[in-house]
C-alpha cells in the first residue's frame, strides 16, 4: 500500500506502508540518529506525540524481542525508515517489526528517502506532519497536519505516566522514589542493580506523598512533550528541593530549572540519537551520549539562580548538566542509562548513589 509523509509546510515524500492499517497518524517530525536500538526508541516514552524517523537506512535486521522494552510498548505515533528488512535474523527476535507493529497498533513507512526528510528537517526545523495512506487530496491532508495537535504547550506526560503508586522491586539499601514522568525502564534497572528499591509515583503527585515514603533520594524522570505544558510539576519539584537529593534526568532537568525560577525554550531540530558529545566542565572528560529532547534549559536565566553548570554539548554549547549542592540535586540533560546507546555516562547513577549515602550518614 502507498503511504505518504507530509510536512506542515507543504513538503511530501512517498513510500510504503508497514505495521497496523490506519488511515493516518499524527505528530512532531523528528529524526533519531542512532544506528541500533530501534526498538528500545520506539519505546521510550519521551517520544509520545512523535513520528520518529531513523536516518540509519536499514532498519529492522535483528527483529524484536519483547525483554528490549522501554516501557508497556511503543509510544511513538509513527514509524518512518529507508528500508525495513521483512526477514529477521537474531536468535532472540519474537517478530518482525512489522509484525510487532501491527499487534500494537502502529503505522510505518518505508521506502522514504531519509537523508532528504531529514536534511529539511535540519534545515526548517522539526515541525507537525503526518503519515498518510490512501490520500489524494493533498491540500485537505495539509490542513490535518496543521489541525493537529503537536508539542508545544501540550502536557503529554499525563498520557505516560504510572496510574499509581507502583514498587519496581522488592527491597534494597536505599529508596528511592521516581516522580514518573515517562521513565525508561532501563533508568529504574540501573536503580535496583546498585542496591536501591525504587516506588514510582504517578507526575501529578504532591511532595508530602512522596516524602511520606522516607525515601533516600528522589529521581525526575525523563518525559515527553513541552515542559511548560505541566506546570503542577515545577510546583512539586519546589517543594522537594533541599529535603533529599534529587536527580533529573532530560525532562527532569527541565523541571528542576522551570522549578528554580529558570526558562526552558524549544531547539531548532532537537537532539536525538547515541553520539552526542557532552563535556563535564569539572573534570574534562568529555562523553558520547544517548539523548532523546527537544527542549532546554536556557543558560541565561539560570545565572542569578546559584545553579552550576556541569555539562555542555560540545555540537552547540547547550546546558546538558546543572547541580546546587546545597539544594542537594544534579541533573543532566541526556540519557546516562542509554538503551540504546553508549555507556560513557553511567558514572552519574553512581554519583546519585553517593549523593544518598552521605545523606544517610
Amino acid at each position: 500500500m502507498k503511504a505518504i509523509v507530509l510536512f506542515e509546510d507543504g513538503k511530501l515524500f512517498e513510500g510504503e506502508h508497514f505495521g497496523a492499517v490506519k488511515p493516518a497518524s499524527f505528530g512532531e517530525l523528528v529524526f533519531n540518529t542512532s544506528m541500533s536500538g530501534y526498538q528500545e526508541i520506539i519505546t521510550d516514552p519521551s517520544y509520545k506525540g512523535q513520528l520518529v524517523t531513523m536516518t540509519y537506512p536499514l532498519i529492522g535486521n535483528y527483529g524484536v524481542c519483547e525483554e528490549d522494552v522501554e516501557s508497556t510498548g511503543p509510544q511513538i505515533e509513527g514509524f518512518i525508515v529507508k528500508e525495513l528488512c521483512e526477514t529477521p535474523s537474531n536468535f532472540r527476535s519474537q517478530m518482525s517489526l512489522d509484525e510487532y507493529f501491527k499487534k500494537h497498533n502502529v503505522i510505518g513507512i518505508q521506502g522514504v528517502d531519509t537523508r532528504a526528510l531529514t536534511r529539511h528537517l535540519r534545515t526548517q526545523g522539526a515541525m507537525k506532519g503526518g503519515i498518510f495512506t490512501g490520500q489524494n487530496d493533498i491540500e485537505k491532508a495539509i490542513d490535518r497536519v496543521k489541525a493537529s495537535q503537536g508539542l508545544v504547550g501540550q502536557d503529554l506526560i499525563k498520557e505516560v505516566t504510572c496510574p499509581s503508586r507502583t514498587e519496581w522491586n522488592a527491597e534494597g539499601e536505599l529508596k528511592v522514589v521516581v516522580l514518573d514522568c515517562g521513565v525508561k525502564y532501563n533508568i529504574l534497572r540501573h536503580l535496583e542493580k546498585r542496591g536501591c528499591k525504587v516506588i514510582l509515583f504517578p507526575a501529578g503527585t504532591d511532595a508530602e506523598t512522596m516524602l511520606k515514603e522516607n525515601p533516600d533520594g528522589i529521581l525526575l524522570s525523563n518525559g515527553p512533550g513541552d515542559p511548560e505544558g505541566a506546570p503542577y510539576i515545577p510546583d512539586t519539584v519546589r517543594s522537594l528541593l533541599g529535603k533529599v537529593p534529587i536527580f533529573g534526568i532530560c525532562l527532569g532537568q527541565q523541571m528542576l530549572g522551570l522549578a528554580l525560577g529558570g526558562k526552558t525554550y524549544k531547539l531548532k531540530f532537537g537532539h536525538r540519537g547515541g553520539n552526542q558529545p557532552v563535556k563535564d566542565l569539572a573534570t574534562g572528560k568529555v562523553s558520547i551520549t544517548s539523548q532523546n529532547h527537544g527542549f532546554c534549559v536556557d543558560h541565561d536565566s539560570l545565572k542569578d539562580k546559584d545553579v552550576e553548570v556541569t555539562h555542555i554539548n560540545l555540537n552547540d554549547g547547550t546546558v546538558e548538566g546543572i547541580k546546587n549542592e546545597k539544594l542537594n540535586f544534579l541533573s543532566v540533560q541526556f540519557h546516562p542509562e542509554a538503551g540504546p546507546g553508549p555507556n560513557d555516562a553511567t558514572y552519574l547513577f553512581d554519583e546519585f548513589i553517593e549523593n544518598m549515602r552521605q545523606k544517610k550518614k
